[in-house]
């Protein structure tokens, strides 16, 4: 069979008017805002006239630890949701939007692969509707009236020592982590260091994912604390009278973004933290608009369950009312032996000794979901050609220890067909008794949530707070920011906040090296290990590979 790569066939796949996809979905024209004629915004009055309908029943897509072998949730997840359709089922799906960072740098976009993908692919792993790009906006439109006000008097009383607001760029550049910047003389604004996130780790992303409308982003957004006084006091966003101009710049990116997979499901992609730096999910409106449209939403979280699904779980949940009826864990052979220890290169290889040794990264995934969180879950290989019965078999004897089923997800070769027994056994979960609970009490104080997120999910022998991160914890609690939930930056590699950790490692701590309040989003952010906000480009970036040509058709994206 001739290999295709993933954008030659989103290209030659058949694409309905995004306005014909909506009327399949049940919502009448007058909710629709064309971008195009692939993609469309969603009006905020649909989930407002719909607020009294039932929801469908909610499925969390999410997988082990990743690996350099790829594990494929998104494929995953957009297969399922093909899959329910072939089976009978109405449904939709809730997907986060990609970041220029990983397209043009080294993990790729974030709309499935093969056969179960999002299209039109390469508007959405780019420009898309323009949501990321107005979140930039807005994030260093605050930069710019915080550094204004000093210029101005600083009537406030900042102190330019202690401003923890950075500026935002979507795109991995090592090279804005640290800076100096107002040099250059007196016009140029007061000299102090600097520094930039990516724009997915802004915490205005966090706040658009998490409103519940333009009253609540507004509120939000004025809540944003951007540094601190020459006392100590904390500083905001609405102090600085900056919300009402942050929030028209994000009046249309607050909408849902409606697009298709390759068989015409419905999907809602909008937002898109990351889940190694920030909550890892999409927003909180395109979820619950989802769950009005259809009996099935099918939604991911960034990442292993040790992040993305924990804040999932412990945060947009807890927040925003949500309650997970099923949940599937993604898993491949291949990534499991790279866990036991296989390097890349020899993978393709049959080896039950190297599987039975990466088993307990999935079984400890598993244990999370089921015993930690009381959720109902079922574990889907996503095949390869190469995996052998035996290696399947292992897997299946495995996780029936623990009275969780295996399924086979074939999605990426052939589509929603490959994945109608995955979609058959997530039906048959989502009936199942579910006893929802949270790895943590927001009434715990701040060192006891880290405590309980380290040894429950992580399996750490505790949490660890260098003494900077244990005096922002007692000052965050004092400010009355205790008892919010807390959103770990973790590496993704490993369960510990070293990526060489492999598998399900034991006898490790992790380290806390310091704590800042995202009040707007309503979480404490830790910091945990070496991890970046602003990530770095690969020796060879994708960007190198990417092109378009004189009638505007791009090559090299995946």
């Amino acid at each position: 069979m001739e290999f295709k790569s993933d954008i030659e066939i989103a290209q030659e796949a058949e694409i309905l008017p995004v306005s014909q996809i909506a009327q399949q979905a049940g919502i009448d024209l007058s909710y629709v805002e064309l971008y195009g004629n692939y993609k469309a915004k969603l009006s905020s009055r649909l989930l407002q006239e719909r607020k009294d309908c039932p929801d469908g029943k909610l499925i969390l897509v999410t997988a082990i630890t990743p690996t350099p072998a790829g594990e494929g949730k998104t494929t995953t997840t957009v297969g399922l949701a093909d899959g329910l359709s072939r089976i009978g089922k109405k449904v939709t799906v809730a997907l986060r939007e990609p970041s220029l960072g990983p397209v043009f740098g080294l993990k790729g976009g974030a709309a499935g692969g093969g056969y179960a993908q999002v299209i039109p692919m390469e508007d959405i792993n780019l420009h898309f509707t323009g949501d990321i790009h107005a979140i930039g906006a807005a994030n260093n439109l605050l930069s710019a009236m915080i550094d204004n006000h000093i210029y101005q008097g600083n009537a406030l009383g900042i102190d330019n020592r202690k401003i923890t607001w950075r500026r935002c760029v979507d795109m991995n550049d090592r090279q804005l982590r640290f800076l100096a910047d107002g040099l250059g003389g007196k016009t140029n604004g007061v000299p102090r260091e600097d520094s930039f996130d990516i724009t997915v780790a802004s915490e205005v992303m966090a706040i658009l994912c998490l409103a519940e409308d333009v009253a609540d982003l507004k509120q939000r957004l004025a809540n944003i604390v951007v540094g601190y006084t020459f006392d100590d006091r904390p500083v905001t966003a609405g102090q600085l009278k900056a919300q009402g101009a942050m929030a028209a710049l994000l009046k249309d990116a607050i909408k849902p973004n409606l697009v298709q997979t390759l068989e015409h499901t419905p999907v809602l992609i909008h937002g898109g933290p990351f889940a190694n730096i920030a909550h890892g999910c999409n927003s909180v409106t395109a979820t619950k608009t989802a769950l009005k449209m259809a009996d099935y939403v099918v939604t991911e979280a960034g990442f292993g369950a040790d992040l993305g699904a924990e804040k999932f779980l412990d945060i947009k949940c807890r927040m925003a009312g949500l309650q997970p009826d099923a949940v599937v864990i993604v898993a491949t052979v291949r990534a499991l032996k790279n866990h036991g220890g296989v390097p890349k290169a020899e993978l393709n290889q049959e080896n039950l000794e190297a599987l039975k040794n990466g088993m307990p990264n999935l079984l400890r995934h598993i244990e999370n979901i089921t015993k930690v969180y009381g959720l109902p879950a079922v574990v889907a290989i996503n095949r390869f050609p190469m995996d052998t019965e035996a290696e399947l078999a292992l897997i299946r004897e495995e996780c029936e220890k623990l009275s969780v089923n295996v399924e086979l997800s074939e999605v990426w070769g052939k589509g929603g067909a490959g994945g109608e027994a995955l979609a058959q056994a997530v039906v048959r979960l989502c009936e199942q008794p579910k006893d929802f609970r949270f790895s943590y009490d927001l009434s715990d104080t701040i060192e006891e949530k880290l405590e309980k997120i380290a040894t429950r999910i992580y399996k750490a022998d505790g949490a660890v707070l260098s003494p900077a991160a244990k005096k922002q914890a007692q000052q965050l609690t004092q400010l009355g920011f205790g008892g919010l939930p807390i959103c770990v930056a973790k590496t993704q590699y490993s369960f510990s906040d070293n990526p060489a950790l492999l598998g399900a490692p034991s006898g490790f701590t992790i380290t806390v090296r310091s704590l800042k309040v995202s009040a707007g989003a309503g979480f404490i952010v830790a910091l945990t290990g070496d991890i970046m906000t602003m990530p770095g480009l690969p020796k060879v970036p994708a960007a190198e590979m990417i092109d378009v040509d004189e009638n505007g058709r791009i090559s090299g994206l995946f």
